[in-house]
């Protein structure tokens, strides 16, 4: 959100609301809407009650779609008010709309206390929690023997044996881009949070056979999607997922081989392309360019978690100028004066910064 210069402090109201909008949920102002996990926690006696994947194993669309028809089902008998409704997204994400109150939830991510006891983290704070709650626990009886948990433990692969809530907010209204910038933009993701943002700002989203949000995406065809949307639109923003589903997992390795992957072919035939487009400084007659590279947060593979930790960047393009050449790593930016605070000033920064008595 703050990428695409919306302050969160004024305008997040939860993430799953701006999932929602990616998938083009309709939701009442009173409504509230959560993110669904399906997840696998423990079932043996070493790991009983632990929260073991966040992502159940990487569950694919189908056998995630028998899985929530079931939870459908189940909850329609609820003894808790009228029964939520249930969306799927894509892998083992998906959204739940509910039209009690919940103004004093408090959830957490699945993703946010690996290989630790869930019951911890199960949601607190009056009738509202205990409602989601309840949903939850009810889900460990539908999921457990579920024909397809039973065809995964066959296949040696992870259960989705619970169902996990969080992420709950209204819906949102975020300013318009193009009427306070005078730009055109386009998202390019596998991830239904920024599809979501892209599409309240007012972006267009753009289609990519082969993008999934592991390290088995088509790096070169999300390329190739990236620089045919240039031709287009003014701004795109190309986001990868892969190395953020990697570090969930501890797999250093193959976080190490997706931003190999990401710089070789995702990075550098966009650079190529947009070089060729030429420098107004250098030629007046040439249509400019900018491109700015970072991650969207941290994840540390050390603790599987998101971090806090304010991102690096790289900004090359025309009017861009630096009197010290820095390589895009952790320690190089540190030693940088250079510092975007808040971090919804970036996106002007990026657009406009060392442009005189241009219009943008």
């Amino acid at each position: 959100m703050e990428l695409l210069g919306c302050d969160p402090r004024e305008f997040h109201t939860g993430r799953a609301p701006l999932e929602a909008a990616a998938l083009g949920i309709e939701a009442a102002e009173t409504d509230w809407l959560f993110r669904i996990n399906l997840v696998t926690v423990g079932e043996s006696e070493a790991d009983e009650g632990l929260m073991l994947d966040h992502s159940a194993g990487a569950i694919t669309d189908a056998e995630a779609l028998e899985l929530l028809e079931a939870l459908r089902e189940a909850w329609a008998e609820s003894p808790r008010g009228a029964a939520p409704t249930l969306h799927h997204g894509v892998g083992y994400r998906g959204i739940v709309v509910d039209a009690q109150d919940h103004a004093a939830t408090i959830t957490t991510g699945p993703h946010e206390f690996p290989q630790q006891p869930w019951d911890r983290y199960l949601p607190k704070g009056g009738d509202g929690a205990d409602r989601v709650r309840d949903l939850m626990l009810a889900s460990l009886d539908v999921l457990r023997d579920h024909p397809v948990n039973a065809a995964r433990r066959a296949a040696g692969k992870r259960p989705a044996n619970m169902a996990w809530l969080w992420g709950q907010g209204t819906r949102p209204a975020l300013p318009s881009f193009k009427e306070r910038f005078a730009l055109r933009g386009a998202m390019l993701t596998s991830v239904d949070l920024l599809r979501g943002i892209a599409r309240l700002i007012g972006w267009d989203l753009i289609d990519c056979p082969g993008l999934t949000s592991y390290h088995d995406t088509d790096y070169a065809a999300q390329g190739r999607a990236t620089i045919d949307a240039l031709r287009d639109y003014d701004l795109v923003c190309c986001h990868v997922e892969a190395p953020d589903e990697a570090s969930h997992q501890g797999d250093w390795r193959t976080k190490v081989a997706s931003l190999e992957a990401i710089a070789r072919h995702v990075i550098a035939p966009i650079h190529a392309h947009l070089l060729t487009l030429g420098d107004p400084q250098d030629d007046p007659r040439a249509e400019g360019w900018r491109m700015l590279i970072l991650p969207d947060h941290y994840t540390l593979c050390s603790t599987r978690k998101h971090d806090p930790t304010p991102v690096p960047f790289a900004m090359a393009g025309s009017w861009v100028r630096s009197v010290v050449q820095r390589h895009l790593t952790e320690p190089e930016a540190d030693a940088s004066d250079l510092h975007i605070d808040p971090g919804s000033d970036l996106m002007e920064y990026f657009l406009r910064s060392g442009i005189r008595g241009r219009s943008v």
